[in-house]
């Protein structure tokens, strides 16, 4: 049973990593002016994952709000 859930949890990790890793690509892909769209949505909550990630790519684009 241990070993049952330990698979789990270790494929529940593995899609987690895998979907964040597809979230990031999607922004990547994003044309400038919906990546400043998706910033200034997410900038009230600058903790969240989806504002670090676009503000890491407006930073590697040298663009911001």
């Amino acid at each position: 049973m241990l070993r049952t859930r330990i698979r789990k949890n270790a494929a529940a990790a593995d899609h987690a990593v895998r979907l964040l890793a597809e979230v990031s690509t999607s922004i990547e892909a994003l044309h400038d002016e919906d990546l400043l769209d998706l910033a200034d949505i997410f900038s009230s909550n600058a903790d969240s994952i989806l504002a670090k990630i676009a503000s890491a790519e407006m930073q590697k684009r040298k663009i911001s709000l």
